[in-house]
């Protein structure tokens, strides 16, 4: 039997998830987290062969946990699911250690296969997104830069990205400005919108 977590912040789409996966005779989904802080514990405990995560979760992000397992339990194979089929996250899902990365409108029948798949060794990528991720090339933001617009992106100023980034004002300009000609953007708020779009945040 293949012990499964299943980590998604929304209840409804984690039990519906939880009911199908159970319906195939080899997989048994032994334990549940809505958040992305709880996922390293809940598969410690339960000592889980294989984590699906959901990208967008309080706590940590999909992709932040999957780092954790990455590092912390290695042998757990990681599948990550989302709504957002972006290229930007496909490429930042396999840098965490990911084995598979699926939209959820993607059938029951082809989420159940990647699980039995990434166990036995294999990656498992949804075609058109692989295709997206090759042709819309690597993300042209530096680590710093993300981290920039992604505090930018609450509508802080110049001086609260600063305070938080233990950063000057100034340097928050030049990187906010170095972000906006990487994106093509227009202002700091197109530039954010671009690279949530690419996920590139």
């Amino acid at each position: 039997m293949i012990k499964v977590l299943l980590a998604e912040d929304q209840s409804m789409v984690r039990e519906a998830l939880a009911a199908l996966l159970s319906l195939e005779g080899d997989l048994e989904v032994v334990a549940q987290a809505s958040r992305g802080d709880e996922v390293l514990a809940a598969a410690r405990a339960h000592e889980v062969d294989v984590a699906l995560l959901d990208i967008e979760m309080p706590g940590l992000s999909g992709l932040d946990a999957a780092a954790v397992l990455r590092d912390e339990l290695p042998g757990v194979k990681v599948v990550i699911l989302t709504t957002f089929g972006r290229p930007g996250y496909l490429r930042r899902a396999m840098e965490a250690g990911a084995h598979a990365f699926l939209v959820k409108d993607a059938p029951a029948a082809r989420l159940a296969d990647a699980v039995r798949r990434v166990l036995g060794g294999e990656r498992v990528i949804d075609p058109a997104l692989a295709a997206a991720a090759l042709a819309d090339g690597v993300s042209p933001l530096t680590e710093r830069e993300r981290e920039v617009l992604r505090t930018a992106g609450d509508g802080s100023t110049n001086a609260e990205i600063a305070a938080a980034l233990h950063l000057s004002a100034g340097t928050v300009r030049n990187y906010l400005s170095t972000a906006i000609q990487k994106t093509g953007a227009r202002n700091r708020a197109e530039a954010v919108r671009t690279a949530r779009d690419k996920g590139w945040l």
